[in-house]
């Protein structure tokens, strides 16, 4: 039987969502790194693994949920519902509302603080990834993931202009793993989005709102890379 150590972080937070915040707090790579062991990833994140079990052991017991929620065995079209709603839309409003922002802020002082100006550049990457990628899953995965749900084992399969579902499947990782990327390079340029003593309030603002961002598209990637894909390829290959 495997250890608590031996499980992947995916494993651990798909059991219980509680572990999330404590991945978020130390550090550590629940979505598109959550393949890793828990003794892996606590060495990655430079943390001692006693005290992660001991986070993770008070998060199960002083909480029945989280705002990721038990979604392993609800239906597939709910869950979908839930990631376009909340992350989606969240992706959707924060991108137009944070860039202006970053906009002033590198304009003002990225003179004295440079890392601003390519901060700015590496979260206009960001949002061209993600708006192309929520299209893509909206339009074309998602539909053929509901179809697929609904058919049920006996019933035909969805036409699809892809195979199987797990070429687009594969595809929506790499993009999550891009976009990781780059919100991981803009925490290294921003210290961890400590602003700077001269910080105005609009710099402060913005640093903010990127953490945020950061933490959502983390439990947006969890939900779809750890429980909603492997669940339709489950689906798909049962039939």
């Amino acid at each position: 039987m495997q250890t608590t150590t031996e499980r992947t972080v995916r494993e651990i937070a798909i059991e219980n969502p509680a572990s999330v915040t404590v991945f978020e707090s130390l550090g550590i790579d629940y979505c598109c790194g959550g393949r890793r062991p828990l003794s892996e990833a606590c060495a990655s994140a430079h943390v001692e693994m006693e005290r992660v079990l001991r986070l993770l052991e008070a998060a199960r017991r002083g909480s029945q949920a989280t705002e990721t929620g038990d979604w392993s065995g609800k239906p597939l079209s709910d869950l979908i519902g839930h990631i376009v709603g909340k992350h989606h839309g969240f992706v959707r409003r924060e991108l137009p509302r944070i860039a202006p922002l970053l906009a002033k802020v590198a304009a003002k002082h990225g003179a004295t603080h440079p890392e601003t100006t390519e901060i700015e550049a590496l979260f206009a990457a960001v949002g061209q990834e993600l708006s192309a990628h929520l299209l893509k899953e909206e339009q074309v995965l998602f539909p053929y993931i509901v179809n697929l749900e609904q058919a049920g084992v006996s019933g035909p399969r969805p036409a699809a202009c892809f195979g199987s579902v797990e070429r687009p499947i594969a595809t929506m990782m790499a993009e999550h793993e891009n976009a990781g990327a780059l919100l991981a390079r803009i925490r290294e340029l921003s210290h961890g989005y400590t602003a700077p003593a001269d910080a105005c309030p609009t710099f402060l603002a913005v640093y903010h709102g990127l953490e945020e961002f950061e933490r959502d598209l983390h439990r947006h990637i969890h939900l779809e890379n750890n429980i909603l894909f492997p669940r339709a390829i489950e689906l798909e290959q049962a039939r």
